[in-house]
């Protein structure tokens, strides 16, 4: 299998699909008191078009073809407890389109072998 080849195929799904989404916005501001879910009008708020902030990888193992493949070209770098994971640069801090990306990724690797490829994320 020609891995530099199935990269392009994966990266590609996955900048297709963080391109597609369109992530639900969010306002950030002061809470109005230390235990209050309530922003306070009175303070400064910011909108925030890219939604949550976050990170994003694609995990998979590193003791097949793909795995050690991907490693060599770095691409990949080790995940803990185990394997190794892709993580996802671009996007600025949108956690979605970050998800968005991984998973469109990891679903390419599966549909041309790499059985055990998954997407991960997480809140900044």
């Amino acid at each position: 299998m020609n891995y530099e080849a199935l990269h392009k195929i994966a990266d590609e799904a996955g900048k297709a699909a963080a391109e597609a989404l369109r992530p639900v916005p969010m306002v950030v501001g002061q809470a109005k008191s230390l235990f209050s879910n309530e922003i306070d009008p009175a303070k400064p708020t910011y909108f925030v078009p890219d939604g949550v902030c976050g990170f994003a990888w694609i995990w998979f193992r590193g003791n097949t073809g793909w795995g050690r493949w991907a490693r060599k070209a770095g691409l990949a770098r080790s995940s803990y407890p185990s394997g190794l994971q892709i993580s996802v640069h671009d996007y600025n801090q949108s956690m979605q389109k970050k998800e968005a990306y991984a998973q469109a990724y990891a679903s390419v690797l599966r549909g041309y072998g790499v059985e055990e490829a998954f997407a991960a994320s997480r809140l900044d």
